[in-house]
């Protein structure tokens, strides 16, 4: 299973715009922000692994 880490770059209602960190990309990835910890703020940083995000800092 691959890992991959996030930013999140924006939080607009129920959905938070996060950007991959690992790797040099220019999107974003729209995510609800049910799936997401719920103690986010814009600059977080996640983790995803095995389907779940989780804060890393």
């Amino acid at each position: 299973m691959e890992t991959w880490y996030y930013e999140v770059v924006s939080i607009d209602g129920d959905y938070a715009n996060l950007k991959r960190t690992d790797i040099t990309v220019d999107d974003v990835k729209l995510v609800a922000r049910a799936l997401l910890p719920p103690e986010i703020t814009v600059g977080s940083k996640l983790k995803y692994e095995l389907l779940q995000y989780e804060i890393t800092e």
